[in-house]
């Protein structure tokens, strides 16, 4: 066989291993299941998602733990080393308490690890840990969780020296990254050893439900009476996020099962709805869920609603979480998107804080405008389906009322302010006055 014959069989060999190695690389990358979003992100099951980026570029900084990391997207971050060495500090005053009863941290590490593969899948996303750095992180953020809220709650004491107490902006920080939707460990994790914890211990005395615990600890931010708290004792929810968010729904606050035969009308923003004499109030009843919002008679009840770090942050967490979670309500979605609907500009903020439903403690009003426009922004929303649908349609009816919408329009045109009431009123006088000028003017020509 001549040179260039070989040479052209070595080329040919070349080319054909170039193209078995390209074939072999694509069919792995066929096997190979989405890891950034993997298949478990579509069960029922998973609970734990990222941010979707188009809301991440609205209001990015309010997804991203601050001062803490709880859960697997954000471990290890640099920024968030300080209250890491404090969760092995609560560890230690925890071991303290259940070893001598014989409750090891050994104990706790293994009674979790039975739970690692269902505890994985409730990330929307592969976790690129170890067995044993999950099973850690999962017993030291628990722990550290549980024993914050049971010091809190009164349970054992906090330590004299405890930072984390003393300094006044460390909690305030921690309660809202507590809440944030990529901040998360699975609920029954912390139930599980909240369970290893309160029956070491064997007290005699009533031991508080760790929901109660919980929702004690982030109340000292919404401010809820005690008693609507201590009704909730049996609550439960995926996570830390969704157990608070389930103790605003008020729970005959139902969303319709199948859509409307008419379609839904949404609602129009404040200044509108006023010139058609639509008003809203706030109707003043013992404590009542923000979320539960009513139409009679042509006003419209809404509850108070108080904006400021700590809602701003829940309200854009939860949005979030109901936009990636299949399964759960929409609730706070819908709420988000009627305050989108109502409030355009800092005037409908200026109103609605006259009546008193939303008590401003966030910025001046167009701040809070702003914020509540990007709420609602870029939110998959169906209003067919949504617990306020039927509202919708009501405001919708008594809208469109023609005569009705043209005095009520004239009301807010001529007497809303004392200045247009007056200038109406010196309008009418010139009226007079040139009617009369003219029927003098008249009666003096066929009788001077």
């Amino acid at each position: 066989m001549d040179t260039t014959s070989r040479q052209e069989e070595q080329n040919h060999a070349t080319v054909s291993k170039m193209n078995n190695d390209r074939l072999a690389s694509l069919y792995q990358k066929i096997a190979e299941p989405p890891r950034l979003l993997s298949n478990a992100a579509a069960k029922a099951f998973c609970c734990i998602f990222r941010v979707p980026q188009s809301l991440l570029e609205i209001n990015g900084k309010s997804y991203q733990p601050h001062i803490v990391s709880i859960g697997p997207f954000h471990h290890g971050e640099p920024h968030l080393r300080m209250i890491e060495e404090h969760k092995w500090r609560y560890l230690g005053s925890l071991l303290s308490r259940t070893e001598p009863k014989g409750l090891t941290l050994q104990h706790y590490l293994k009674s979790i690890e039975p739970m690692e593969a269902r505890a994985r899948e409730c990330y929307s996303e592969t976790i690129h840990l170890s067995s044993d750095e999950f099973v850690e992180m999962m017993v030291l953020d628990g722990c550290f969780l549980i024993e914050l809220f049971r010091k809190n709650g009164r349970v054992v004491r906090f330590e004299r020296d405890d930072p984390l107490v003393n300094m006044f902006w460390v909690i305030p920080f921690m309660v809202r990254d507590f809440l944030r939707l990529e901040n998360q460990i699975p609920y029954f994790i912390l139930q599980h050893l909240y369970d290893l914890i309160t029956t070491s211990e064997d007290r005699q005395e009533s031991v508080k439900s760790l929901s109660l615990l919980a929702l004690d600890f982030f109340n000292n931010h919404m401010m809820r009476p005690p008693e609507a708290i201590a009704k909730l004792h049996n609550l439960t929810g995926k996570h830390l996020l969704d157990l608070v968010r389930s103790s605003v729904i008020p729970a005959d606050l139902s969303e319709p099962v199948s859509k409307h035969d008419t379609p839904t009308h949404l609602i129009h923003c404040v200044s509108k709805l006023r010139r058609a004499g639509i008003k809203l109030n706030n109707p003043r009843k013992a404590f009542e869920s923000f979320l539960v919002i009513k139409f009679k008679r042509g006003v419209i009840e809404m509850p108070q609603i108080t904006i400021d770090d700590f809602m701003s942050s829940f309200l854009l967490n939860c949005v979030a979480y109901e936009q990636c979670h299949k399964s759960c309500s929409k609730h706070i979605t819908t709420y988000a998107t009627f305050l989108d609907y109502i409030v355009n500009t800092y005037k409908d903020v200026e109103y609605l804080a006259d009546r008193n439903i939303i008590e401003n403690c966030f910025g001046n009003d167009e701040e809070v405008a702003n914020f509540i426009n990007n709420l609602g922004k870029d939110v998959v929303f169906d209003p067919e389906k949504c617990y306020l649908s039927k509202l919708f349609n009501d405001v919708h009816v008594y809208y469109g009322n023609s005569w009705h919408v043209q005095w009520a329009s004239f009301k807010y045109t001529y007497f809303d302010t004392p200045w247009s009431f007056i200038s109406a009123f010196a309008a009418l006088i010139l009226l007079i006055l040139t009617l009369l000028q003219t029927l003098y003017s008249v009666l003096s020509y066929y009788h001077p």
